[in-house]
């Protein structure tokens, strides 16, 4: 602002006083500007208009699909349809636990038998129907049969269990329950408890005695439905579409709304982002109840006509074998997926693939170029945006670490920012006009969307339960009287707007008056120790200011060089950054979605009279680490032993 005001004060004096030609304004102004530190800027725009050119085209062509789409009522049937017509006998699912392929027109019939099976059921636009079933081609064909009919999928995580699992069917209020027989034994724990009038079927092998009783077994009833289109639904681009659930790591699930308007937005984004073409092959080993695999990699097959391979569950030792056997030119991943690739022994199968892109979120800095170049695998196509979120971003140039980009020469274009936050407890930090505070590169902050409701792309359509989108709306954020996302997730931005991602909201704490980022310390420790999980977090101690660092890791071996091992953490973190406390077990447990799950651990803490599995603890001055035994603890909790 002061540079732009002295500016326009030379261009006055020069033209005004000294009435100079304009060739001797323009160099004063542009000597003035440089010497300001200008040049600056002229190195961001040169380093970065490209890229954001790019950003900017795609952008603006999702942006006039959208408000075509919605103009046109359009929805993810409707755009399916048109898929369907272009290329109907394209393969456009492979379920590769059964090699079973099914073109585009035969997703589409097995579509509309669902949605006609359901109309017979006396569901119609509007009702919840709930799927709980593991990954093959019938959950793309459950719930797009839902959606011809404007019924509502409920799509429940297969991890849950007893009251996890009933608080989603209730909470859905759903009419009906359609789950794989796989998922049998689940629905019988709880099946006591559920309403009378919810409808049961199950889909896949069919015995009856496995299943609670009054199930009906759905596939025979399928293969008799009609299968013509049924009428169209009054549903629009932004009504709903379905529910994903949250893994419930920190209380229970929430169902996070899903419109049509934003499952296209998701798949389209990456779609152009990232230069996908329509005969690309998709590797899907995520699961299908959750957005990345879902949406950014089923989308690009109801949206795009690409064919996607469906994988029941991620395996690291088939992984590239598969790949291999189905062409695939396009793998996903999520969370520590690519960890686990790296962990394996080396193969053939590793040269041998065609695959271009590797299409996550997560994958951590550490790693990244190991994982690029040991897998020979062009671009890594890194983006953010959670299930509910308005303000998703992508690395369209494959930058080593980023999760995405913001333009530094038009930041106003896509109204995100990161603000500063107390990282202690997630507050905002607000200046003396009540808004909150923009960070500057190189200054961690919450990443936050402004909401614009009547813009598809900036739209929160938010949780089921109302009181869960409270605490993810701010008020006076960019300006008085607006509202914008809170991610909950740290960021920092470097001097070119690539954005990086430090932590989520939980996972960093203070030790030694600094900040402690688990992100940076798990990937460390993991590296070291042979790519083992590891779960880092912070644990009170008494008679210290902040947590000290705690860091569990898998080890079923039960063997461990410590003195070696502390020697290389010497060398690579620095002291407030290294785990005081160790705490070696068998596994990990992970949600779903590969994250590793820490609220037990944390709450368990260092005591050896709650942990059974084997504690040690860092003696400062020994410079290594020794046994967390009962007299150790006490020494600790009396403030006797330094940490």
């Amino acid at each position: 602002m002061l540079l732009g005001a002295s500016l326009v004060g030379v261009l006055l004096f020069s033209k005004l006083v000294l009435k100079l030609p304009w060739t001797q304004v323009g160099f004063s102004l542009l000597f003035l500007y440089l010497g300001s530190g200008g040049w600056r800027f002229v190195r961001i725009f040169i380093k970065t208009i490209r890229r954001d050119v790019f950003g900017g085209i795609v952008l603006l062509k999702v942006k006039a699909k959208v408000r075509r789409y919605l103009q046109e009522r359009r929805t993810v049937p409707i755009l399916f349809a048109s898929t369907v017509r272009r290329h109907p006998d394209k393969t456009a699912l492979i379920f590769e636990g059964t090699d079973t392929h099914w073109t585009f027109r035969q997703l589409d019939d097995y579509s509309s038998s669902v949605a006609n099976f359901l109309q017979a059921q006396g569901l119609a636009s509007g009702d919840v129907a709930a799927l709980f079933m593991e990954n093959r081609n019938e959950f793309v064909g459950l719930w797009l049969g839902m959606a011809k009919l404007g019924v509502e999928a409920a799509l429940i995580n297969t991890n849950l269990r007893r009251d996890a699992l009933r608080h989603c069917l209730t909470t859905s209020q759903a009419k009906v329950l359609i789950f794989g027989s796989e998922m049998a034994p689940a629905i019988f724990e709880i099946h006591a408890s559920l309403d009378p009038s919810l409808s049961l079927f199950c889909s896949g092998p069919w015995e009856p005695g496995m299943v609670p009783v009054g199930t009906e077994h759905l596939d025979p009833l399928l293969e008799d439905a009609p299968k013509h289109l049924p009428s169209s639904p009054d549903k629009g681009f932004t009504d709903k579409l379905f529910y994903i659930y949250t893994s419930g790591t920190t209380g229970m699930p929430k169902a996070a709304i899903v419109v049509h308007s934003r499952y296209y937005r998701m798949a389209a984004l990456v779609y152009y982002g990232f230069r996908m073409r329509p005969d690309d092959v998709v590797y899907d080993c995520l699961p299908l109840y959750h957005s990345a695999g879902n949406i950014v990699g089923i989308g690009q097959c109801l949206l795009h006509g690409m064919t996607v391979v469906i994988r029941k569950k991620f395996s690291a030792s088939r992984f590239w074998d598969d790949c291999i056997k189905y062409n695939c030119t396009i793998v996903q991943y999520i969370g520590e997926l690519c960890r686990y690739l790296l962990n394996q022994p080396p193969r053939e199968a590793e040269h041998q693939h065609q695959v271009r892109m590797a299409l996550g979120n997560g994958l951590r800095q550490s790693i990244w170029t190991d994982f690029s170049s040991r897998f020979h695998i062009p671009q890594v196509a890194e983006f953010y945006g959670a299930t509910e979120c308005n303000c998703s971003v992508g690395n369209f140039d494959s930058q080593v670490g980023a999760c995405g980009f913001n333009s530094r020469i038009l930041s106003f274009v896509y109204p995100i920012r990161l603000v500063r936050v107390n990282e202690d407890t997630m507050e905002l930090i607000r200046g003396p006009n009540g808004l909150c505070l923009p960070c500057q590169p190189g200054e961690p902050g919450q990443l936050v969307g402004r909401i614009i409701q009547q813009d598809p792309l900036r739209r929160f359509d938010g949780y089921l339960n109302q009181g869960a989108n409270n605490k993810k709306i701010a008020k006076d954020v960019f300006q008085k009287g607006d509202q914008a996302y809170l991610t909950g997730d740290v960021l920092v931005m470097d001097e070119l707007g690539y954005l990086y991602f430090r932590d989520r909201t939980g996972d960093t704490f203070r030790w030694k008056g600094e900040n402690v980022s688990t992100t940076e310390v798990e990937g460390t420790l993991s590296r070291l120790l042979d790519m083992a999980d590891v779960a880092v977090y912070g644990v009170g101690v008494p008679g210290t200011e902040g947590r000290a660092g705690m860091a569990a890791v898998a080890n079923p071996a039960g063997s461990c060089d410590l003195e070696h091992f502390a020697q290389l953490l010497e060398k690579e973190l620095p002291l407030y950054a290294r785990p005081i406390f160790l705490r070696f077990l068998p596994e990990l447990h992970k949600t779903g979605t590969f994250k590793l799950q820490k609220t037990e651990l944390r709450k368990e803490g260092f005591d050896p009279s709650v942990v059974r599995d084997p504690l040690f603890y860092l003696d400062t001055r020994k410079g290594r680490y020794i046994p967390l035994d009962q007299e150790a603890y006490a020494r600790i909790q009396a403030g006797e032993e330094k940490l």
